[in-house]
């Protein structure tokens, strides 16, 4: 099983979720060219938005690097960036079988209705495997410890996904039946929902109301994602003292980039929503799953990759790119320069969005508040990182799990997330006491939302 989860973990999310969805499709009734077809689309966004991501990391990481250099902003935690992440996840005992475990804890929580998602975003699956994995090494490479981490986080998080489905359903277009269950966007919806309504207490905020449609009103072009993004891009290449070809250039990569994401973005849409509207109707339709599991309503658990391209998401991002590398020079106990993770920026805000209504302002403080949390968790969790790291470079020889000379590890996704420093927390600090915690904040959660979907049963006879 080991060897056949990690050849399809191989294949990568733009060929493993193509196959996936046709899969998928033909299953639940669609004829063949439909469902390849909406599994190609899903494929080919994933492709679009990998290209999007290398012109990121490939054009501006000099720069970002050279800045770093130039104003003495050297760090002691090296950003690897996400990717490295999720082969460190992935490349451990815990994340060879985190596929198989994860989807058949999903099929008990569908079956005892403690969740309404069913999860199918498995390229994501990395965060779980991640947060399993690193518990796994500070527990002296114990399984039992691994596995409890990345279910109690799997489980969690479905929760949230449920309860924020209206949320997300009812802020963005298109959506309906589907939620997120992605712990790293999921565990910004707390810190949204406390700043938020800490910012609705403050008397006249409430007239700053500006949405990115808004900017666009108020500032003119200057309020477009496009040109924002190219103003920022030729700043970061002055700020690296480049000559004005390549400061130009790095401002049309990134003005690209703001323009490109929108536009892949709709790939998924397109994919998903023939998926997403047929599994609805098999699932009402169905005697068996009514009589022998009494299966009503479900979410389609899909990948944040769907709604990354909303205007106040590009515009807040790319504002915060910049804040960002300053806050972590300035930020007391920090000791984590993102680099390479600036490329998940856009996945900070797609929960933080329904809750501020796309207000840029409140979006932008939201974010500045969560980066700060998270830079101080990323440096909390660096050691644990690299001994995961180290063990798996030394054992695959990966180069992505390669940490340089006198650095430790870090990445702002997944190791910057609310769910995961507090798993981390109870199991590296607490163990025991941390275990009956998290189990017992973990059944509340599937008891409250058992409870919810029982009402909503009841109200909708």
């Amino acid at each position: 099983m080991e060897q056949v989860f990690g050849y399809i973990i191989s294949l990568g999310a733009s060929v493993m979720m193509p196959i996936l969805f046709t899969i998928i499709g033909l299953c639940i009734g669609m004829k063949f060219g439909k469902s390849l077809k909406s599994g190609l689309y899903i494929g080919v966004g994933f492709v679009g938005l990998g290209i999007v991501t290398a012109l990121l990391t490939n054009n501006f990481g000099a720069p970002l690097s050279d800045i770093s250099r130039l104003y003495n902003l050297q760090l002691g935690v090296f950003d690897m960036g996400w990717p490295a992440a999720a082969a460190v996840a992935y490349n451990t005992a815990v994340g060879a079988l985190i596929i198989p475990i994860c989807l058949g804890v999903n099929f008990l929580m569908l079956i005892t209705k403690t969740t309404r998602t069913v999860n199918i975003d498995l390229w994501n699956y990395w965060h779980f495997a991640f947060i399993g994995a690193v518990s796994y090494f500070v527990m002296d490479q114990s399984l039992a410890w691994g596995y409890f981490a990345a279910i109690v986080c799997y489980i969690n998080t479905l929760a949230m996904a449920d309860l924020t489905a209206s949320k997300f359903q009812g802020y963005y277009k298109d959506m309906e039946g589907i939620s997120i269950p992605q712990p790293f966007v999921q565990s910004f919806t707390p810190i949204a929902i406390l700043v938020n309504k800490g910012l609705d207490m403050i008397p006249g905020f409430s007239k700053l109301d500006i949405d990115a449609e808004g900017l666009k009103k108020k500032f003119g072009i200057l309020g477009e994602p496009l040109v924002l993004g190219v103003i920022v891009g030729a700043l970061i290449g002055a700020l690296a003292q480049f000559d004005i070809k390549k400061i130009l250039f790095l401002g049309v990569t990134m003005g690209a980039v703001m323009e490109l994401i929108p536009r892949i973005t709709k790939l998924f849409i397109d994919g998903l929503m023939p998926i997403s509207e047929k599994t609805q109707e098999v699932v009402k339709n169905s005697q068996f799953l009514n009589s022998k599991f009494k299966i009503g309503k479900i979410y389609i658990g899909m990948s944040p990759a769907l709604v990354i391209g909303h205007p106040t998401t590009l515009v807040v991002s790319l504002l915060l790119i910049p804040v960002t590398l300053g806050l972590a020079v300035v930020l007391p106990g920090n000791e984590f320069l993102p680099l390479a993770s600036l490329a998940g920026m856009f996945y900070v805000f797609v929960m933080v969005l329904p809750y501020t209504k796309g207000n840029v302002i409140k979006t932008f403080i939201v974010g500045l508040v969560a980066l700060a949390i998270g830079l101080w968790f990323v440096t909390d969790m660096a050691p644990a990182f690299t001994q995961a790291a180290h063990t798996v470079f030394e054992q695959t020889g990966d180069n992505a799990a390669k940490i340089p000379e006198g650095f430790e590890a870090g990445a702002l996704d997944f190791a910057s997330s609310l769910f995961g420093w507090v798993i981390y927390k109870c199991v590296n600090n607490l163990q025991y006491i941390g275990t009956a915690l998290l189990g017992g904040c973990t059944a509340a959660m599937l008891y409250y939302n058992h409870k919810r979907i029982l009402a909503d049963e009841r109200n909708n006879k």
